[in-house]
């Protein structure tokens, strides 16, 4: 017997014997409120049928039961009913997640088959990153997106919130970063920002699929929008060969001081390091943010410091990783800061590099380990999602949105087909806090372009952060996981999201 296809694949699944559990207009929900209203919408969005709320006994029961592992949950499903329990609130939705993808057609009608699954993460930190800074991306496509990734499981939006090209965050201690430094976009598309309300709603709705938000101000690089708005605490934009040659290939003007940048060359700005005004933005910036979120980290970026000497790039992230953790926060920060060897040793470090590293990156990733906060891995060349899908071997329409830097275009096979204890020689399991897919937005200006370009590689980055190990489980191969991605298909048309169909994928119609 063939087991039924879940995304991320679970810890344990098995089959079981019996007749499926048929899914009827009287079908009948009890349990936690939240978890129910979760499981009703996606059960009509994907059926049509919407379980009927029950006190006490019912047909599906939604139960949380302390215990076992956070985030863990237990579905088990005979001919007479379901049963999820969740360890905590989060390890039922999850479950929940899980049920909505058993759900089959059988006949005229829908069924969930009989199974046993038992599943629990294998790291707690499974993030998407949306950069809102090159491309603006409003308050409801951020929900939608939220409400995407929390359906694979993934419990953590790093937003990028500042580069160049904009500053996306209202702060009551320096509104001229919003006046001045927000109204525009790569290519001269409009920008926009988040009023702290904005900002507050976003965060109350990733809270209600479990999901915190880590909010991104990069600096002390990609920071040209700073001066936009504080003039004396910028340096003037320092021009290379490289950037000269990123603006012939993809269009725009060569950055100016005080004007507005809307191309996509990186690494010529710079905030002045010995100024102390830069230090009291700093930490006007950082503290009025520390109190809008709740969740545990705030990063302050530290990559593609160019422009920035190293020892005062080392000067630089010492003293704001310092000023972050006596916000009582945990700083994060991309693996460059890595080079900076009095960092605050609870910053957690953010590997972009490749899967097989560049000379020099695994060095600088090693120094979170060994101060012991451990990294988030974001291997470019593997789930950068805004890179370019593969031409079709078959002649069928391709995205053209993306870039191809990180060894791209990057296949759906080569988005799953990595190990994240094999990454960073010597750094295993006990050092590694998560997974993390980032999407730059240089070519992504609509929540459809997320979509297109999200999924299905977001599966793949979601399967690497909550599944056991490559090798540790019979699911864990590209040949399974194309299957059973495939079979979601139906699933996420009805959720709305507007996948690539890419031909790797033997995609289910119904």
């Amino acid at each position: 017997m063939s087991l039924p296809a879940v995304v991320p694949a679970p810890a344990s699944i098995e089959a079981g014997s019996g007749a499926p559990f048929r899914l009827t207009s009287a079908t009948s929900v009890s349990g936690e409120e939240d978890a129910a209203a979760a499981l009703g919408a996606l059960l009509d969005a994907r059926t049509g049928v919407t379980p009927v709320t029950a006190e006490g006994d019912a047909d599906i029961r939604l139960v949380i039961a302390a215990g076992a592992d956070a985030e863990s949950y237990r579905i088990a499903v005979d001919e007479a009913s379901v049963t999820v329990t969740g360890a905590d609130a989060a390890g039922l939705f999850y479950g929940v997640q899980t049920l909505g993808q058993l759900v089959a057609r059988d006949g005229e009608g829908w069924a969930v088959p009989a199974v046993t699954i038992e599943d629990a993460p294998r790291f707690a930190y499974r993030g998407v990153m949306l950069d809102v800074a090159r491309h603006f991306h409003g308050v409801d496509t951020v929900k939608g997106y939220i409400d995407r990734a929390a359906s694979l499981k993934l419990n953590a939006l790093h937003l990028h919130l500042t580069d160049d090209q904009g500053w996306r965050i209202q702060l009551d201690s320096r509104p001229e970063l919003t006046e001045k430094a927000s109204g525009t976009a790569i290519g001269g598309d409009p920008g926009g920002f988040y009023t702290k309300d904005d900002y507050r709603e976003i965060v109350e709705h990733a809270a209600s699929r479990h999901m915190i938000v880590v909010p991104e101000i990069d600096m002390p690089g990609h920071t040209h929008a700073v001066g936009l708005a504080y003039p004396e605490l910028a340096e003037d934009p320092v021009i290379s060969d490289h950037m000269r040659q990123i603006v012939d290939e993809y269009g725009g003007t060569l950055p100016e001081a005080g004007v507005p940048f809307e191309a996509l060359a990186v690494g010529f700005s710079s905030l002045k390091i010995h100024d102390e005004a830069t230090y009291d933005f700093v930490a006007d910036v950082f503290g009025e943010l520390a109190a809008m979120t709740p969740g545990p980290y705030l990063h302050f970026g530290g990559d593609e410091s160019l422009a920035t000497a190293d020892d005062d790039f080392a000067y630089f992230v010492t003293r704001v990783s310092a000023l972050i953790a006596d916000l009582g926060k945990t700083p994060v920060a991309w693996h460059e800061a890595g080079s900076a060897k009095d960092v605050a040793d609870s910053t957690v470090g953010q590997y972009w590099g490749y899967v097989t590293p560049l000379e020099g990156f695994a060095e600088k990733a090693q120094t979170f380990v060994d101060n012991g906060a451990g990294l988030i891995l974001s291997p470019a060349d593997a789930i950068y999602l805004d890179m370019k899908y593969p031409a079709s071997s078959s002649g069928s329409a391709v995205p053209e949105l993306g870039l191809t830097w990180a060894n791209g275009p990057t296949s759906v096979e080569r988005a799953y087909s990595w190990e994240p204890a094999e990454v960073i020689p010597g750094v295993v399991d006990d050092a590694i806090l998560g997974v993390e897919a980032p999407l730059w937005t240089e070519t992504v200006r609509t929540a459809a372009d997320i979509d297109t370009m999200a999924f299905p590689r977001v599966a793949a980055a979601a399967e690497a952060g909550w599944s056991p190990r490559t090798g540790q489980s019979d699911l864990r191969t590209w040949e399974s996981f194309r299957t059973r991605v495939g079979a979601l298909g139906p699933l996420w048309t009805s959720m709305g999201i507007g996948f690539h169909p890419s031909e790797e994928i033997p995609w289910v119609t119904e």
